[in-house]
């Protein structure tokens, strides 16, 4: 039987670069702009070893997926090429491998920016691989966003030796908001990275963004909360109702986590988040009602930088059809949460 990249040319993985010119750089140098991922010890993470190995096991094994991860630049080379350096990228049966271990290319037009294609890997075994994409004649303003469930090694971007490589125009502001929460937050199931809904809203805010979802291990635990204390952040997001094991823990967590870190940001606007979920099982309220009382408890205490957002909310605008399993959203499910959230964070920040 015919495989359908022989019946669909469309559908063909291009991991050659067939370009006699490319010219690679190591994104790690100038005037490349890294957001949202740091390096440390032969990895790209998005918290330090040290933090991630004292929060948890599962946080330890996702703190170096690569979720909200950025390399942005500017030249008037016609294509852009990347070869990434991939050793544990992540597959699962219901997650498009194009977004647990994809790159997206986005370029800014008119001063917005505009999905142009994906460095799709190919599905064979793979700890490495590279692709072109054609850009055409002129200046271009480029994002790649890296892979939200694959741990990335080296990043090197390719171009014509002869370009012109230059900074990007900044973001807005320096400090990023800060999401917290669980596989939900962290990216699954999006068909690429750049329809995690951070990464959308990053696009229609023009502000930086660090993602501190971690899959099945956000349990609000005291490490966690100090180290997001210590950021540098214009905002922080929060929801993990869904990985917190009961009830009762999430009591005993969720408030603190608030109270850890306003302390360290006594003006800073916090937004509290539920369940992306449209329809609630009596335990699902019952958490719904946690996060709202520690939201009640600051504003009776006259917190005026605090913000409640109940899940059944941020999935409403694709309902039911917006998961791929009742739990992870697909990219209708991350559209409906930008969509949700974007009126308030824009009115914040």
């Amino acid at each position: 039987m015919a495989r359908i990249e022989e019946i669909d040319a469309n559908f063909k993985t291009n991991t050659t670069i067939g370009k006699a010119d490319v010219k690679f750089y190591n994104v790690q140098d100038e005037p490349f702009a890294v957001y949202g991922v740091f390096y440390e010890n032969g990895q790209y993470r998005r918290l330090p070893e040290e933090v991630a190995r004292a929060t948890s096991e599962g946080v330890y094994e996702l703190h170096n997926h690569t979720a909200g991860g950025r390399v942005r630049f500017r030249t008037n080379s016609t294509y852009v090429a990347m070869h990434m350096e991939t050793p544990c990228p992540g597959r699962m049966a219901h997650f498009a491998f194009s977004g647990s271990a994809g790159l997206d290319l986005y370029e800014t037009i008119d001063g917005k920016e505009r999905y142009i294609r994906t460095f799709v890997p190919p599905l064979e075994e793979i700890s490495a691989y590279e692709g072109v994409i054609e850009l055409g004649e002129g200046m271009h303003e480029i994002t790649v966003h890296f892979p939200l469930y694959s741990q990335v090694s080296a990043l090197y971007i390719g171009v014509s030796e002869t370009a012109v490589l230059e900074a990007p125009t900044p973001y807005i502001e320096a400090a990023p908001i800060v999401y917290y929460g669980s596989s939900i937050t962290q990216g699954g199931c999006a068909s690429r990275p750049g329809n995690a809904y951070q990464n959308i809203l990053t696009r229609w805010l023009n502000r930086d963004h660090v993602n501190l979802g971690f899959s099945g291990s956000a349990k609000g635990e005291e490490v966690m909360a100090e180290y997001i204390a210590g950021l540098n952040m214009s905002l922080f997001v929060y929801d993990y109702d869904h990985n917190a094991p009961t009830v009762q823990h999430l009591e005993e967590t969720h408030e603190r986590m608030f109270r850890t870190i306003r302390a360290a940001h006594p003006t800073m606007p916090i937004v509290m988040m539920t369940r992306p979920k449209v329809y609630l099982n009596e335990e699902e309220k019952q958490r719904l009602e946690v996060v709202k009382k520690t939201y009640r408890t600051a504003k009776l205490a006259g917190d005026e930088n605090v913000y409640f957002v109940p899940g059944p909310s941020l999935m409403e605008w694709a309902e039911n059809e917006g998961t791929v399993d009742n739990c992870h959203p697909n990219d209708l499910g991350f559209m409906s949460i930008a969509k949700a959230l974007y009126p308030l964070l824009q009115s914040i920040v």
